[in-house]
């Protein structure tokens, strides 16, 4: 889809459908009066008899309105002017995108721009725009032998600034929602296939791709051998029911100066969980395909980033294995060696995410880290607590946590706070082992975090468990590509510090 900004009056403007927003009550926006008192009172008259009233993303679409040169032109309620929000904006874009879906029209110049938004600047307005379309535009039939038609949907929207001083800002905002899009559909992507074709050696082939697409990004994989050799057992463990080997993926982003410390990304990259010998029930256990999210979100960051050609240095991690019952499969009261020498009881082998994600934490010191943020779908306790609609952070570093709370507000991809305290430590005592790998029932997510803790001591690190975040269940199934908006949100709030 192609977006652009353009600064102009409303009545000049020739497209095939105009948008213009309608507030609650039946208040117009600026380019509304504009065209109202062109068109004689038309869009006044509409409103005064309730076709329109302004309610949260209602729609009316009108034909060749007097003084307009649009062959359509598009009433959108934005319901009461102090609600208007991120999330009712967003609520208002959807909308839009439903009914031009209905009414056919290829492209569209939008005044939606000139919403107040609480506290969001025209920049990020255009950015969500962008965003919202992209996500609404998105779809998964790859696998399909008979494609589905596409459902008919915009192919230019034009976005309106105030002036041609904001051209410069609006491009930025374009390039920004368009790179950031990029890397949520391919995490998408990677999260909607299968088991059997999205392996840790698929994920490995992925990241050499980026490689090839992108001369800044180096990209270097472990095999089985090699972690052997490094010693790490806890990732090992995981593997070694599968006969898919495991993989260790890196991916070196170098856009900085090479003497600025990386950002490193750790992704979870579970292609698939079963439990191993652990094995969970067999309902909806095809959705453990998503458990590789994490990684997914790495991969979209990483191709984001260097689309952008941001001056900035980021590394991501992905271990990357499956967990399967076999003969060989690591079992309930196994006990292994990881890569940092601490030892680990392995009670349930369906707590895997934490030993893969532990050697993969201590691998990241190599990188001399600025901070360190992982990223996993670690536990259904984290659902319990927080529902799907945050994602959960937990951290050593109180202000690496609160740069990623106020990054997720800024782009609408939240996350909430646990707490991280040594009083759960004692959770995971083990009598044979440093620790064992679950810490029993009650704080889940925050025992889970406490494990990973312990693999951290030598760097500024989060954790995102996006268990409840990284895919919806239902007739929609399918990945969100979260959060990798809120970590591209991050990275630019960093870029923006320096």
């Amino acid at each position: 889809m192609e977006f652009s900004v353009k600064s102009g009056n409303p009545e000049k403007q020739r497209t095939a459908c105009l948008i213009i927003g309608v507030s609650q009550p039946r208040k117009l926006s600026r380019a509304g009066k504009q065209i109202d008192q062109l068109s004689g009172g038309q869009l006044s008259t509409i409103i005064r008899r309730g076709d329109m009233d302004g309610k949260l993303g209602q729609t009316l679409v009108l034909h060749h309105v007097p003084g307009c040169l649009a062959d359509r032109l598009m009433l959108v309620g934005l319901g009461k002017d102090k609600d208007m929000n991120e999330r009712n904006f967003q609520k208002v874009l959807d909308a839009v995108y439903e009914a031009q879906s209905n009414i056919g029209a290829m492209e569209a110049y939008s005044y939606l721009t000139d919403t107040h938004v609480k506290g969001r600047d025209l920049g990020w307005k255009i950015r969500q725009t962008v965003m919202s379309m992209e996500k609404n535009r998105y779809h998964f039939d790859r696998l399909k032998s008979k494609k589905e038609d596409p459902p008919k949907s915009l192919r230019k929207l034009v976005m309106n600034v105030p002036s041609r001083r904001d051209l410069g800002a609006g491009e930025r905002a374009i390039k920004q929602g368009l790179a950031i899009s990029s890397g949520v559909n391919l995490a998408r992507d990677l999260g909607n296939l299968p088991g059997n074709i999205c392996t840790p050696g698929y994920l490995a082939d992925e990241a050499t791709r980026l490689q090839k697409t992108f001369p800044t990004i180096v990209t270097d994989v472990l095999e089985e051998k090699d972690m052997k050799k490094l010693g790490m057992g806890a990732l090992l463990s995981v593997a070694a029911g599968s006969e898919q080997p495991a993989k260790l993926i890196t991916m070196e982003y170098h856009g900085g100066d090479s003497t600025d410390k990386p950002i490193v990304l750790v992704g979870k990259g579970v292609t698939f969980d079963s439990g191993g010998i652990s094995i969970k029930p067999g309902q909806a256990m095809d959705e453990m395909k998503f458990d590789m999210c994490g990684a997914a979100s790495v991969f979209g960051v990483l191709s984001a980033v260097a689309d952008m050609q941001l001056p900035i240095n980021v590394v991501g991690i992905v271990p990357a294995t499956e967990n399967l019952p076999d003969g060989k499969a690591t079992k309930p009261g196994d006990i292994v060696t990881s890569l940092s020498g601490q030892t680990i009881e392995i009670l349930n082998t369906d707590a895997e995410g934490r030993l893969i994600l532990c050697d993969a934490l201590s691998y990241a010191e190599k990188f001399d880290p600025d901070v360190v943020i992982d990223i996993a779908t670690l536990t259904g306790a984290c659902i319990v607590a927080l529902g799907r609609n945050p994602s959960a952070v937990l951290g050593n570093h109180s202000p690496l946590v609160n740069d990623l709370i106020g990054a997720g507000r800024k782009i609408d991809d939240k996350v909430w706070e646990l707490p991280l305290w040594d009083e759960y430590q004692d959770q995971l005592k083990s009598n044979f082992a440093d620790m064992a790998n679950i810490g029993g029932r009650e704080a889940g997510t925050i025992t889970a975090a406490c494990f990973l803790s312990r693999f951290t001591k030598k760097y500024k690190w989060a954790h995102l468990d996006i268990a409840g975040t990284a895919w919806i269940s239902g007739d929609n199934k399918g990945a969100t590509g979260r959060p990798v908006p809120l970590l591209m949100q991050y990275i630019f709030d960093r870029i923006e510090e320096r």
